[in-house]
């Protein structure tokens, strides 16, 4: 599937944010590959003393960036799970800020924040690949609204997306 094969009504308006890093000609599991290889190399290049680093008293840091994007990947993960079992039991949605907390990231060294991401990441990688056309555009219930199975696998790149993007622009001068 590609970007461009979304509908308007595939996920509320908020998930635009993340959908609007990508090109629009974009194959959903080429990007999720594309991904696997690319956002390691990218947190490989971080120095291990920027792994604390906050631009502002309010923000998280490196490591509560990187840690939040594998959490919201598991989420989404599970969301396509269920979608794709054609599961009709409406989702919630979830509090990042308590997550990033209790997640304990600024423990993690960049090792392990590596390791993290290449399990989720093929995790999602073996869940998508066993996805049809057909099951792409089948619609679930996620925090109160519909979005499609394909909008999903294409929320995870955006978000992972808007994240190294904010990484790049606020905390490494890149």
């Amino acid at each position: 599937m590609k970007l461009s094969q979304l509908l308007p009504g595939d996920c509320p308006v908020f998930y635009h944010t993340y959908l609007d890093t990508l090109k629009p000609g974009v194959e959903l599991l080429e990007y999720l590959e594309n991904q696997q290889t690319n956002f390691p190399a990218f947190l490989t290049s971080i120095p291990e003393d920027k792994m604390g680093y906050r631009y502002a008293a309010d923000k998280w840091t490196v490591a509560e960036v990187l840690v939040h994007i594998t959490d919201a990947e598991r989420v989404f993960q599970y969301r396509a799970l269920r979608f794709g079992r054609k599961d009709e039991t409406p989702l919630p949605g979830f509090d990042q800020d308590p997550w990033v907390v209790h997640s304990k990231a600024s423990s993690w060294d960049k090792a392990r924040i590596l390791e993290e991401y290449r399990v989720v990441r093929e995790s999602t990688l073996s869940l998508f690949r066993q996805f049809t056309e057909d099951d792409l555009r089948w619609k679930g219930t996620a925090s109160g609204y519909p979005v499609s199975l394909g909008a999903v696998g294409f929320i995870i790149c955006g978000h992972q997306r808007h994240h190294r993007n904010i990484l790049r622009a606020r905390y490494l001068d890149r």
